[in-house]
């Protein structure tokens, strides 16, 4: 089911979406702005889900054990030092 709506565009945003059209790159105005807004509800979907994961590896680490500065900088040299030796450098 379709829902009508009715949306005002910039001039520049009219004229781009009739170029898509006249290119042959959409059926219709009508597709491009139904593109435009499958992509907003993607990329705000995958915002979502990044923060959560996000929050998810915080939460991790607070339960964790912290390092200091000069332990977290030990481990990181030592990581380095190991992925140099596996690449041959």
């Amino acid at each position: 089911m379709t829902v009508k709506a009715s949306v005002s565009l910039s001039p520049q945003q009219a004229e781009f979406a009739r170029k898509l059209v006249e290119d042959g790159h959409f059926p219709s105005l009508a597709a491009v702005v139904e593109r435009g807004l499958d992509l907003v509800r993607e990329e705000t979907e995958m915002r979502e889900e990044d923060q959560q994961a996000l929050r998810a590896l915080l939460l991790r680490r607070m339960e964790g054990p912290f390092l200091s500065e000069e332990e977290s900088r030990v481990q990181i040299e030592e990581m380095i030092a190991r992925k140099k030796v596996e690449y041959g450098l």
